[in-house]
């Protein structure tokens, strides 16, 4: 309560948070804005047979709003996209090369391009989801899904959905610039967030109507907190590399001397790859929608959730991006050069090229071992909602299903937002938004969330 009380004892501070409250509530009212021409009760009934599939997991990222075909249905997703396009070309293409390399200026000409990206991913994304919803032609009792087919229902889909996405692009770099925390997890964050007490109701709603035993509750409440509990111990794990100083006489000064340490995060791309993979693994299906028949068909069945393909794909994307998003903001030759101006070096290591090989090398063990704890986080909700097979396992499989339990073999049937996915988002948001309130309260002299422990008499 004395933190809280500290936080709204800043005024910027207050004010940020308040912006930034206010205009998640904005992105939370495009929930109830339906596109024009849909036939709700049939979306509502499409969303419950594709609950369980890769729909549900980008209609959770989504809030909600791409079961309801709301103005914001896309989402952040095009913008996630056109970001990472952005960013590979920079390292092919020596024109982004140079305006990243540039500064300020730089940064806005690849924000402005990133933004026409984003206009144009939305563009294509929405035509295909006006195409998927016109082939629906018969859910819920016969029902037509969409009112209109043609090309007016279409155009104004595109146009719907393509301005709800360029709203909420402006409304995450609004919370970034203006507000507290990463305004674009913040909008993934609330989305997820908001259809947790449901998720919770509906747990409880299986529990009594024998659908899930006592047993099976119990386990997925100790397998949440077990999986909250190791994502926050990776998230701020870290390997020190140790650097020392050397002393040196400015004046009739000395200085130096001192050592310290270069603290590598294990993960350092935080939830980004996890979103990146997804965000690249949805636009080939969304594309794959505007198409029917032959291998289209039988392409879009194996980028299905829980197929073999997918999975694949989803593990090699975490990986690779977990590489890319580290290389990008983190580069060892400007560390190691900035250590050998100031007279610092690793012990036993020579200053320089060898510094910066021996961070690449140490950073590059601890990627793998954060991108294999992101996958494994990431896969965490096939296993609760389908489990794990084992009978195509020679000798043993008939033997291992029938020993084991069935929660185990068969799956949980659990709710999206109780996967690893959803908490690894929301647990990874909301301590990056922490620590930004924190960095903010102890530069005014203040208190954080996060005590420090005092070793006599003073803090540590």
């Amino acid at each position: 309560m004395e933190s809280l009380k500290n936080v709204f004892a800043v005024s910027e501070l207050r004010n940020r948070i308040l912006f930034t409250l206010a205009l998640l509530g904005v992105f939370r009212v495009g929930h109830h804005i339906t596109t024009p021409g849909v036939n709700i009760a049939a979306l509502a009934e499409l969303a419950r047979q594709m609950e369980n599939t890769m729909f549900g997991m980008y209609d959770m990222f989504s809030g909600g709003n791409l079961s309801r075909v709301t103005i914001f249905a896309l989402g952040i997703m095009p913008y996630i996209s056109a970001s990472i396009i952005l960013q590979l070309l920079t390292v092919v293409w020596p024109y982004l090369e140079k305006l990243s390399k540039e500064g300020e200026l730089g940064r806005r000409k690849i924000t402005q391009y990133t933004r026409y990206g984003t206009i144009v991913l939305s563009v294509v994304q929405s035509l295909g989801i006006a195409i998927f919803l016109e082939r629906q032609t018969k859910i819920a009792g016969g029902l037509p899904l969409v009112y209109n087919p043609g090309i007016a229902f279409r155009l104004m889909t595109v146009l719907t959905l393509s301005t709800g996405t360029a709203f909420i692009m402006w409304l995450g770099e609004q919370i970034t610039e203006r507000g507290i925390g990463n305004g674009m997890s913040l909008i993934i964050y609330s989305g997820i967030v908001v259809g947790l007490p449901r998720a919770v109701l509906q747990t409880f709603d299986q529990m009594k109507t024998g659908q899930m035993g006592l047993i099976r509750v119990l386990v997925l409440i100790v397998l949440m907190v077990a999986v909250v509990g190791a994502i926050i111990f990776v998230e701020r794990g870290h390997r020190r590399v140790t650097v020392q100083y050397a002393k040196r006489v400015v004046g009739r000064r000395m200085y130096g001397g001192s050592s310290t340490h270069i603290p590598l995060k294990v993960n350092t791309g935080g939830v980004i790859p996890v979103i990146f993979a997804s965000s690249i693994l949805a636009f080939p299906a969304t594309i794959a929608g505007m198409f029917k028949g032959g291998w289209v068909d039988s392409f879009t069945q194996q980028l299905g959730f829980g197929m073999p393909l997918y999975n694949l794909l989803y593990v090699v994307g975490i990986i690779f991006f977990a590489y890319f998003y580290t290389a990008i903001i983190f580069n060892p030759d400007d560390v190691a050069e900035n250590m050998r101006k100031y007279g610092g070096f690793v012990p036993g290591i020579r200053p320089g090229k060898r510094t910066a090989e021996y961070i690449d090398t140490i950073l590059a063990r601890i990627t793998l071992a954060g991108a294999i704890y992101l996958a494994l986080i990431a896969i965490l909700p096939q296993f609760l909602m389908n489990g794990f097979k084992v009978a195509p396992i020679p000798f043993i499989g008939d033997w291992l299903d029938a020993a084991l339990p069935r929660f185990i073999t068969e799956g949980m049937n659990v709710q999206f937002f109780f996967g690893g996915t959803s908490l690894l988002i929301v647990v990874g948001v909301a301590m990056d938004t922490v620590q930004q309130v924190e960095s903010q309260l102890i530069m005014r002299h203040y208190d954080g969330f996060m005590k420090k422990t005092r070793i006599r008499g003073r803090r540590a």
